[in-house]
């Protein structure tokens, strides 16, 4: 099935939302829970699958549902259709601040893209999300992030989302280490892989982790900059700032 040709527009710098614009009778597809605004004419349903393949059984949505729950998504997709005689638009954000990435499936090796579960935001309708499971062992044995990850193909756009800054580098048959959480994506010719960060020394007290994501190959890689664990860790009540109010004499005070 061809993906429906869908026109963007991307707003925002910190905190990033994409507004799709559809033609009557054209479809994206969304992650539950990601629409921010609808104009009149958009209609939305909630289906099992991604809806790539209109032919599939009811076996086929159910493998395809279980593949979800084990990527931590949700079992069903949202389907936006504008039932509308003119051009109407639906909007989406990502639950946590960062940037939208737009990716012309069509334009990439394979016409496919390797992402971490959390980042797919929405597509055009036709884009195929599958599991991509990771046959490298480090991966599954230490790294958590790399083991399972979505695997998005097709002949349109999709658009994923990163947490903070996002940088998009290039190899040629080369490798780049990464802290593990903050690979977003990458192209079929990249492998991922996940290595122990130098000596003993290093892994205790370096303070860069025990492990490092490992990109090989040739093609592109997207990585972000703030991913939603250390964004996490960062805001916990036992982080690095969680006595600095209360430690104060303001801070006394308001507690009184």
């Amino acid at each position: 099935m061809r993906s429906h040709e869908i026109d963007y527009k991307i707003s925002g710098r910190d905190i990033q939302i994409v507004e799709v614009e559809l033609d009557p009778n054209e479809t994206v597809i969304a992650e539950a829970g990601a629409m921010l605004y609808m104009e009149d004419g958009i209609q939305f349903e909630t289906k099992m699958g991604d809806g790539s393949q209109p032919s599939q059984g009811f076996l086929g949505k159910l493998v395809q549902m279980g593949s979800r729950v084990i990527t931590g998504e949700s079992l069903f997709m949202t389907h936006f259709t504008n039932r509308s005689s003119t051009r109407s638009k639906v909007a989406f954000s990502a639950p946590y601040p960062g940037t939208v990435i737009p990716i012309d499936l069509a334009q990439l090796p394979g016409n496919a893209l390797i992402a971490q579960r959390d980042t797919f935001l929405c597509a055009a309708l036709g884009t195929s999300i599958s599991m991509h499971f990771n046959r490298k062992l480090g991966s599954g044995l230490f790294g958590g992030e790399g083991f399972i990850l979505q695997k998005l193909q097709g002949d349109g756009l999709a658009f994923v989302h990163a947490g903070g800054t996002v940088v998009e580098k290039t190899l040629r048959n080369e490798a780049l280490r990464v802290d593990t959480g903050c690979v977003v994506a990458f192209e079929p010719g990249v492998s991922f892989d996940v290595q122990r960060a130098g000596g003993l020394r290093s892994m205790i007290f370096g303070g860069e982790g025990i492990f490092l994501a490992t990109l090989q190959g040739s093609g592109r890689v997207w990585i972000q900059s703030m991913p939603i664990s250390r964004l996490v860790q960062a805001l916990a009540p036992y982080g690095k700032n969680n006595s600095k109010e209360s430690g104060s004499l303001l801070g006394n005070l308001l507690e009184d």
